[in-house]
């Protein structure tokens, strides 16, 4: 995180945020739960693949009094190549989620709509969020997961909230599973429907060619084409865990495995040419992403 700008003719401050994709070298899917998620045992790992989040405000002055805050608003604008620039930059984007779960727990912008045709609501002080996409958007790595957390990071840095990652795990479980690891990072132990996380050591560089599909899968398609198939063998994630402590990448090739892939395959059968074009290509081990499509080659 880098806070960009602040002179003395600009009172408006930038902060930059970029949080990156993660990929799963090990998923494991359990059944379906009475609340309907499913309960997963997950290694989880950042890539060098990153969104940029943007945010320019006015936290000092005006801005700063609480009863000025409590009509603070806030929007968003989006770019990026392929499907990016068709993202909502409505509040069904994970961005303006995070951010109304975070101005909704700190009364930010509580009164934003009481006055919004009067001077009051003219001249009340606003937050603007410019996303950046880079992370495959519906690719199974956690885009809207680290926009989301991003937002949270970033707000919480401008408006000097100094809430504390636990109070920002909080915020970010009720948003989406994958949100909490990407406010932590770095390769994570994930179990519950992925919300707790703890971190692991890893050794060593592993390198990965990310291979995108033209067309997304959606997250909920492949779990219900997971319920439809037989239950998996299960498997637990000890050999990934130990690869990654001991930096051998053939061991952590030879143990990738996602639950998921099946029911990926079965919704998308062009990927299994594909994952076997990157293995003859000469990887040491291929996988789908998640909930795909995204394809991983290690």
């Amino acid at each position: 995180m880098e806070r960009v700008g602040h002179g003395e003719h600009d009172p408006a401050t930038t902060i930059r945020v970029r949080i990156p994709a993660k990929i799963n070298p090990h998923l494991a899917v359990g059944p379906r739960r009475p609340d309907g998620y499913h309960g997963i045992v997950s290694v989880m790992q950042t890539v060098s693949l990153y969104d940029t989040l943007r945010i320019r405000g006015a936290p000092d002055g005006p801005a700063a009094h609480p009863s000025s805050r409590r009509l603070m608003d806030v929007s968003l604008t989006i770019d990026g190549p392929g499907r990016a620039v068709s993202l909502p930059a409505d509040s069904s984007n994970l961005v303006l989620v995070a951010a109304e779960r975070l101005m909704a727990l700190t009364g930010i912008g509580a009164d934003r709509h009481v006055d919004a045709e009067g001077a009051a609501g003219a001249n009340a002080p606003f937050v603007h969020l410019h996303l950046t996409k880079r992370i495959p958007v519906a690719a199974g790595m956690a885009g809207g997961s680290a926009d989301a957390a991003a937002t949270l990071v970033g707000l919480d840095r401008l408006w000097g909230l100094d809430l504390g990652i636990d109070a920002l795990r909080d915020i970010a479980a009720g948003i989406g599973a994958d949100v909490p690891f990407c406010l932590v990072g770095s390769t994570v132990l994930a179990t519950g429907v992925g919300d707790a996380v703890a971190r692991v050591l890893t050794r060593g560089v592993s390198h990965w060619v990310v291979g995108i599909d033209d067309e997304p899968l959606s997250t909920a398609d492949v779990y219900a084409a997971f319920d439809d198939l037989p239950a998996p063998t299960p498997t637990e994630p000890d050999l990934v865990l130990h690869a990654l402590r001991t930096g051998d990448v053939e061991t952590l090739a030879a143990a990738l495995h996602n639950d998921l892939q099946p029911a990926a395959f079965a919704l998308r059968p062009a990927l299994v040419a594909r994952h076997a074009a990157m293995l003859d290509a000469g990887a040491l081990g291929a996988l789908v992403s998640g909930s795909g499509p995204t394809l991983l080659a290690l």
